[in-house]
């Protein structure tokens, strides 16, 4: 439905749906989205109202239950960006998946924010040549994002790199609060843009940092499942794909095998659709572990980081 539609849901008249536009809430589908407590956080509207409109909002995009036939229907629209590595796109079922939240986590210089990059270029690629034609937010959290690099590996894919550097979104997080208003902000870049990608690098970083101590455990894995819940529901309103880049800890309980764990506990790993492990190899090559995929079965597959970015090994 279009921004327009807003007030022919009942109850929302001319001065609420501009409250509600200029809040965030763009169009129908964000609204029945929503929650009952980020509308009257972000708005002046009531409990009661917020709650009518909701309602509402729900039953004009149909959102009860539906036959799996139906599911199965949108689904089909979920698209899928390659990694330019044939290897990682078979161990994916294709590559990164629109719809879907997916996680790589790994220690330092493995290869996390290389893919990321090569993400963000691969999506301005054309669906023939397994793109969307769309373009990328990138949320950056840890001062990682290297435009140079980006422009890199645009000009050996024989793109623009003025051109793909564009149709990048980029914003600085500077904590975990700013981080969670940029991807509610985000809304907006993503109602007034052709975007195919959202890329949060890294997703946990700043949590870590602003809640330090067993004390702020709780409030942190809260505010971080309100987080990855936002993400997912861009993942699915806009049909785009979010990929996150996650930290690692050791597990000193660990005593057999790779202590090494995600960042986030079991808050991250239940958010995620599709994750993915990265190690070091043999030889300068790197090894993706996949841990966890809806379709796709547990397994691994080698790969390099070149100047011309993710390749197979």
């Amino acid at each position: 439905m279009s921004e327009e539609q807003i007030e022919d849901l009942p109850g929302v008249g001319k001065k609420t749906a501009e409250d509600l536009k200029e809040n965030g809430f763009h169009d129908v589908m964000r609204i029945a989205a929503a929650s009952e407590g980020e509308i009257t956080g972000r708005t002046s509207l009531g409990e009661t109202k917020a709650r009518n409109i909701i309602a509402a909002a729900r039953e004009a995009m149909d959102m009860s239950f539906k036959s799996g036939l139906d599911v199965e229907k949108t689904k089909s629209t979920a698209a899928k960006i390659t990694t330019t590595c044939e290897g990682l796109d078979e161990l994916l079922g294709g590559g990164v998946e629109t719809q879907s939240l997916t996680e790589v986590y790994g220690e330092y210089g493995t290869g996390k924010s290389q893919m990321a990059f090569q993400l963000s270029v691969n999506v301005q690629l054309d669906e023939d040549d397994g793109g969307l034609g769309k373009g990328c937010l990138y949320i950056d959290t840890e001062s990682t994002f290297v435009p140079s690099r980006v422009r890199q590996i645009a000009e050996a894919a024989g793109m623009d790199g003025d051109e793909v550097l564009d149709n990048i979104q980029v914003a600085k997080a500077y904590n975990s609060d700013h981080q969670m208003l940029l991807v509610d902000d985000a809304d907006n870049l993503l109602t007034e843009n052709d975007i195919g990608l959202v890329v949060v690098d890294s997703v946990t970083g700043a949590f870590r940092a602003d809640y330090t101590g067993r004390g702020s455990l709780a409030e942190r894995q809260q505010k971080l499942n309100r987080h990855l819940g936002d993400l997912q529901r861009i993942a699915n309103v806009y049909n785009v794909a979010v990929f996150v880049t996650n930290q690692v800890l050791s597990d000193p309980s660990q005593q057999w095998g790779d202590p090494t764990k995600a960042s986030g506990g079991h808050v991250l790993h239940h958010a995620t659709s599709t994750r993915m492990y990265l190690r070091r190899g043999k030889q300068g090559s790197r090894v993706c572990k996949l841990v966890d995929s809806p379709s796709q079965p547990e397994g691994e597959q080698p790969f390099q980081i070149t100047e011309n970015g993710i390749e197979d090994w």
